[in-house]
């Protein structure tokens, strides 16, 4: 803790489920523009995110002398006040604790987030002290969006208003109001003053501008004596201070502990939940910057729900969605918050996730609930009425991805996709494939042979079209094929005609393909998302954003894709390759004590050592992961 090359790229994630999050290093150091104690959506702003309170400074004084625990890094390299040092102890196994020791004063820290409320908690308690202590707090105001800058301006207001025992604040007009407010009654002063010149590296790492001035409208202070603890709470509505202690026991006492690999993975699940004001439920893609993203959604939908036994959230998820998703067939404007409802391979993602319930429930039992959306979405393909996505008369899947990006690999540069996937896509068409099994066993199910062989006929057409299309002489897949040109590119796409549960591939072939998935895109964190043999390989994710937008998809490794490899392993391996896929679980359980404590990453450096790149916590890894440990326990059992 008090060597910040260590502690500094190690941060904290908590999230209210509704959209709002608090997030720093762990050792409250912001470092990013998106790094908050309390950041908030505003939705009558816009669609983003916005960092009301960036910090709060905790100051202990005895005898005159005061003792700043907060630390800021300003340019130049300088940090300070340095408060890090003081720093004795750190767990995060339930909620995260920090003690800190000044000579003879030990103070504990706890911090959790309030559950569907833009309200956060702290906790100080005095563990020890030999004479009186005082406490004073200093907030640091930014009323700003994740992706700007606050400078100091004449603009800001520095009005403010007492509440009980603390204060309102707004800096501007449309922001909702500041509360700031204590357990104990306490002495607000007001001493207005600009904070210039804060810095954030892991701006300057990105090529962004970096440096802020932050707004303190003055300070609290207050005693404290030996054994007592003060919550303090920060809010964008009023607390009743009476309560605040009872309401941080109950926060705590809902909160899963972290104390292993599997509890950690549950409770980074958990954080991606969305509860919206009209009870409409999501996903969000990632933190800190991603929203909810159909595909996403769908992908990381079943690990993170069905995975942990926790069916309600996955229908609750799928009602919304599915609701998105019939706007958009119908040519509806599409009411639900989802961007990218519009990518052509959502429909086949969908039944991707609806066939992951009925295999952890039943069939029947999926028929009932999912069964009339799979038909629709059938109709829907197979009468071409999606605006990019064609039925051929070979029966494969064809779309047109040249100018815009179309499938997960979708960076781009200049307006145009780095990798222009078009024509028939891989795993477009290994979803197809595998859709037409599932929707007629769907139908038999129903009793409908009529419409189960008609699935079944297409399917076969499919699969001779699939393997005359994608199968080369060198035993993979090309990642797609065109009517000008043939992707030779080694990707890991071609892993899903062998992870899924109908594959048009033979035995043999499912073989080879994973062997040359093994052997030039495999990591410990995941698949590359190209080959260090294939043309253009760029496997490090640094450096400014047409840097990185280069190197996206170019070699760097993604722990989702890891999950489906590790599938493909099981089913055609079985207990045979379980010691190796433990063996890859092992590199993801180190990831629990890396950047972002207690989750997964975006992705990784393809190179070694491996490195932990892009939003700090992602939705499809964490998922996947979830659903590997699920299918482990199977095959173990």
């Amino acid at each position: 803790m008090t060597n910040l090359e260590e502690s500094l790229s190690r941060e904290l994630l908590r999230t209210n489920r509704s959209g709002a999050y608090s997030c720093s290093t762990i050792v409250d150091c912001n470092t990013r523009k998106y790094h908050g104690l309390l950041v908030v959506p505003v939705p009558e702003l816009d669609e983003e995110n916005h960092v009301l309170l960036s910090s709060l400074d905790p100051t202990v004084i005895q005898h005159g002398a005061a003792f700043n625990l907060g630390l800021h890094k300003y340019q130049g390299n300088n940090f300070s006040p340095k408060g890090h040092k003081y720093i004795r102890e750190f767990d995060c196994d339930k909620v995260p604790t920090t003690v800190y020791r000044v000579g003879g004063v030990v103070l504990r820290k706890e911090v959790v987030f309030q559950h569907y409320e833009d309200r956060i908690l702290i906790r100080y308690t005095l563990i020890d002290a030999h004479s009186e202590t005082k406490l004073q707090f200093r907030p640091f105001l930014a009323f700003r969006s994740v992706r700007q800058f606050t400078h100091e301006n004449s603009t800001a207001s520095r009005d403010y208003a007492a509440v009980e025992n603390g204060i309102r604040t707004c800096m501007y007009a449309g922001y909702p109001d500041l509360y700031m407010q204590f357990s104990k009654e306490n002495t607000f002063v007001f001493q207005p003053d600009w904070y210039r010149g804060i810095e954030y590296p892991k701006e300057q790492e990105r090529g962004y501008a970096s440096t802020e001035d932050l707004y303190v409208p003055g300070y609290f202070e207050m005693d404290i004596k030996k054994g007592e603890s003060i919550v303090f709470a920060a809010s964008t509505s009023e607390s009743k201070p009476k309560g605040l202690k009872r309401l941080f026991d109950k926060e705590v006492a809902e909160r899963s502990p972290r104390d292993n690999f599997f509890h950690c993975l549950v409770n980074a699940a958990h954080q991606f939940h969305n509860r919206a004001k009209n009870d409409d439920r999501y996903i969000l893609a990632g933190y800190p910057w991603f929203k909810c993203r159909a595909r996403d959604t769908f992908v990381a939908l079943p690990g993170l729900t069905l995975s942990i036994e926790e069916p309600d959230y996955f229908i609750l998820v799928m009602k919304t969605m599915a609701r998105g998703l019939r706007e958009f067939m119908e040519g509806k404007p599409v009411t639900v918050k989802v961007s990218e409802m519009e990518q052509p391979d959502v429909p086949l993602w969908c039944i991707w996730a609806i066939q992951q319930y009925a295999k952890e429930y039943s069939i029947e039992e999926c028929l009932k609930i999912f069964g009339k959306l799979v038909a629709d979405i059938m109709k829907y393909i197979i009468g071409e009425r999606h605006p990019n996505l064609v039925l051929k008369d070979n029966g494969l899947l064809w779309t047109d991805g040249r100018d815009k990006a179309v499938t997960w690999m979708n960076s781009t540069a200049n307006g145009r996709p780095v990798v222009p996937r078009t024509g028939y896509i891989v795993e477009y068409n290994a979803l197809w494939y595998n859709a037409l099994k599932f929707a007629a066993s769907l139908a038999m199910v129903k009793d409908d042979s009529e419409a189960s062989a008609d699935y079944e006929s297409k399917a076969e057409k499919c699969k001779d079209a699939f393997l005359s299309t994608f199968m080369n002489q060198y035993g993979y897949l090309y990642d797609f094929v065109d009517d000008t040109k043939v992707d030779w590119s080694v990707r890991p796409n071609m892993v899903f005609a062998v992870a899924l549960d109908y594959s048009p591939l033979n035995m043999e072939q499912k073989k080879s393909v994973l062997d040359i998935c093994t052997r030039e895109l495999l990591t410990p964190k995941g698949l590359r998302s190209l080959s260090p043999k294939s043309s253009g390989y760029n496997p490090m994710y640094v450096g400014p954003q047409t840097q990185r937008d280069y190197a996206y998809h170019q070699g760097t490794a993604w722990p989702w894709l890891g999950g489906f490899y590790m599938e493909a392993c099981l089913k055609l391996y079985k207990r045979t390759r379980l010691s190796f896929i433990e063996r890859q679980m092992v590199g993801y359980e180190d990831e629990m004590q890396q950047h972002c404590l207690g989750t997964i990453p975006e992705l990784f450096d393809g190179n070694p050592p491996f490195q932990g790149r892009g939003a700090i916590s992602f939705a499809m890894n964490v998922g996947e992961l979830l659903r590997t440990l699920e299918l482990l326990e199977k095959y173990k059992y």
